[in-house]
């Protein structure tokens, strides 16, 4: 009986994590998804605009995780940046006004740079602490020295970060189901429509929309497709950090927003093109699962 007990608990605990929509984490609310089937295989991606760049495997991830469903927005950031103060550093690339100024647009006209302060300021309400790891603390937070996402969530639990090209890359295009990639994020390789289900080719006059705006995508996505590019943790070439996605004025046509498109920006770059989502490591029911089983290999051994 007690066996049975502690399963049923168990199966409503994982109900609960799995059909949560949203979560406020310090006084700001962002969506998620989860990204399951761990360990599936990458596939090989394009060299990127015009040719250039490496050749890449892309999308195999061996862990679940939850990724951001929209882009973050100008009211996400504000309410970040009121609290902890806007982002600043001995690094350039913290000069930030976003150019496209509604509280539903996605916050634009950011470094990568800024991008991992407010991923920081979500894990420990510091922005120099975090799997981005600075020289200073929250008020300056001083120079970048790296990244260490295990340190992190040792010290923190759940972590937030920028996701790496290959935790995009699956979000965006490995289908639900686990049977492989599409090209685009609508789950098939017909491209979407410009301006209807996403945002390029200079759609709507050349501005972005409101996150959350056209078609949701085949992992419960928006804007994955078109709108900005969306920066990744992944070094694309020295300086320069990998995005992914397209932007509200790229054309002609739809390849810009297709798996097979890979460009980048130096990451100290402030960009009205450019904005960023994030993703939450570990995914909160594996933590869950592992706190889990810890009670229960205690009570077994006590």
């Amino acid at each position: 009986m007690k066996k049975a007990r502690v399963l049923i608990v168990f199966v409503c605990v994982m109900a609960a994590v799995n059909f949560a929509s949203a979560d406020t984490i310090r006084g700001i609310e962002m969506d998620f998804v989860t990204i399951g089937n761990a360990g599936n295989a990458g596939e090989l991606s394009g060299k990127g605009a015009g040719g250039l760049g490496p050749d890449r495997i892309c999308g195999a991830v061996g862990y679940e995780y939850r990724i951001g469903k929209y882009e973050v927005t100008n009211a996400q950031w504000d309410a970040f940046t009121a609290v902890a103060g806007a982002p600043t550093g001995n690094d350039s690339g913290y000069i930030y006004t976003s150019l496209f100024t509604g509280a539903q647009q996605p916050t634009n006209n950011l470094s990568w740079y800024e991008a991992t302060q407010f991923c920081n300021y979500l894990t420990s309400g510091d922005k120099s602490k975090g799997a981005y790891q600075f020289s200073g603390n929250n008020t300056n937070p001083g120079y970048f020295l790296g990244i260490n996402r295990d340190a992190a969530i040792s010290s923190y639990g759940i972590t937030y970060v920028i996701p790496t090209e290959d935790e995009w890359y699956k979000a965006a295009y490995f289908k639900p189901n686990g049977s492989g990639y599409s090209l685009y994020a609508n789950g098939a390789n017909t491209a979407p429509i410009a301006g209807v289900d996403s945002l390029y080719n200079g759609a709507l006059g050349g501005l972005p929309w409101n996150v959350g705006t056209g078609t949701q995508e085949q992992n419960g996505t928006f804007d994955m497709m078109g709108n900005l590019w969306e920066w990744n943790e992944t070094i694309f070439d020295g300086l320069f950090r990998s995005t992914r996605g397209g932007a509200y004025h790229h054309g002609p046509g739809a390849i810009v927003v297709s798996s097979s498109y890979r460009t980048s920006f130096d990451q100290r770059d402030e960009s009205a093109l450019v904005g960023f989502r994030i993703a939450e490591i570990p995914e909160p029911a594996t933590l869950l699962l592992l706190g889990f089983g810890m009670v229960m290999l205690r009570k077994k051994t006590a």
